[in-house]
């Protein structure tokens, strides 16, 4: 059984610049998405959290194109989704789980593939296209690396420099699927507080799938927790990472407690007899 709590913060002030409605997709015969609906505010680090194969990363493939809907609708700014595809690139921009490039390609390059979708045909980059990769770049502290191969950086400054490209893109919508997948614990607190910084300092929306939840709690302004392709719960971090609510999606029994303003998940450990 699927419960549903939806909570707005500071009602009646959000912009919602994505709404999904109903959706429903599938791999060939499985069903992933049952009918899910979410209001995506702007300006906002919003978390998907949940269970492996609840339809997280679906989600966000979902509103990319790359997985057909059977039914539902997503809009942007309230209109359905440019089906251009440098046009939607223009407006959102999307970093997969797994990323790769050729060992050839320098950092620097990297961010230029990012102005594609603003580029004349047969035209390159404007004065103004390098100087978004230049201050990507600064953004993230890898100015000085742009020389470098990307494939010859650390798994932090990878990481970076991916979040780098998807910066220059200049999209006001960012998703990132697990984008602090595989690093160790400083790289994923400097990565989340980088994601965390583009939305309070750039006014950039991201839409990111986490696992961790004390990271969500950390970093995040809203979470959206998903449970069979379902929303379970949506709302400010306070309302939604609770024991009650851990205890529906995961089934796991956990206590939440604060500790200097800040939510931390710990679960029951279950030793065997």
């Amino acid at each position: 059984m699927t419960f549903l709590l939806w909570i707005k913060s500071d009602a009646g002030k959000e912009r919602f610049v994505l709404e999904a409605t109903g959706l429903e997709a599938a791999y060939g015969k499985q069903k992933v998405l049952h009918g899910l609906s979410l209001r995506i505010a702007a300006g906002r680090l919003t978390a998907l959290v949940g269970p492996n194969g609840c339809g997280k990363s679906t989600f966000l493939r979902a509103i990319m194109g790359f997985v057909p809907l059977t039914a539902g609708q997503v809009t942007l700014d309230g209109k359905p989704l440019p089906r251009d595809r440098r046009a939607l690139a223009r407006r959102i921009a999307y970093l997969p789980q797994e990323a790769h490039c050729p060992d050839y390609l320098t950092l620097g390059e990297l961010v230029e593939l990012a102005g594609f979708a603003r580029y004349a045909t047969f035209a390159g980059p404007t004065e103004r296209d390098r100087e978004l990769f230049r201050s990507a770049l600064r953004t993230v502290g890898l100015i000085d690396l742009a020389h470098r191969p990307v494939n010859s950086l650390s798994g932090g400054q990878r990481q970076r420099a991916w979040i780098a490209m998807v910066l220059a893109q200049d999209a006001e919508i960012i998703l990132m699927d697990e984008p602090v997948n595989h690093l160790d614990m400083k790289y994923q607190y400097a990565t989340l507080g980088l994601v965390q910084r583009l939305t309070r300092e750039h006014g950039k929306t991201v839409v990111a799938v986490l696992h961790d939840l004390n990271l969500t709690a950390a970093f995040a302004d809203e979470v959206a927790m998903l449970a069979d392709g379902r929303l379970v719960a949506h709302g400010p971090v306070e309302h939604t990472v609770t024991e009650s609510n851990i205890a529906r999606v995961f089934d796991l029994g956990a206590d939440v407690i604060t500790h200097a303003g800040r939510r931390i998940c710990m679960p029951h450990l279950k030793i065997p007899a």
